[in-house]
């Protein structure tokens, strides 16, 4: 059965957080302009979050396959924390477009946008 290299079972681990790090980010930003009204922009940064998803996304089907096709696999405590990264910040993203529906409905009653302190 082959086996992957612990440096490569990293690479693969840190890609992961790369790009969900960068969606993570990206998702934050597009709630903070939700919170200004500015919704395009939002959308946009939603957007490009989902681009940096899909590439963390990628990594770990890569990984998946890997496994499925008998390649051995050590798991080690940053590949758990670059699963839990990519988990996390998919489910913000979700809590995002939620939050953009309820914005847009606290535009619409005149309560955004929230005005700068």
């Amino acid at each position: 059965m082959p086996k992957m290299d612990v440096q490569e079972s990293q690479l693969v681990a840190f890609t992961i957080i790369s790009y969900s790090g960068m969606a993570r980010a990206l998702v934050h930003e597009a709630m903070e302009a939700m919170w200004k009204g500015e919704f395009q922009l939002a959308d946009e940064k939603l957007n490009e979050a989902d681009e940096q998803l899909v590439q963390a996304h990628k990594a770990q089907t890569d990984l998946l396959h890997a496994f499925a096709n008998g390649t051995e696999i050590e798991i080690q405590i940053i590949m758990v924390h670059a699963q839990d990264h990519l988990m996390t910040t998919m489910t913000l993203k979700e809590v995002a477009q939620e939050m953009k529906m309820l914005c847009k409905g606290l535009e619409k009653a005149g309560v955004l946008p929230l005005e700068e302190e």
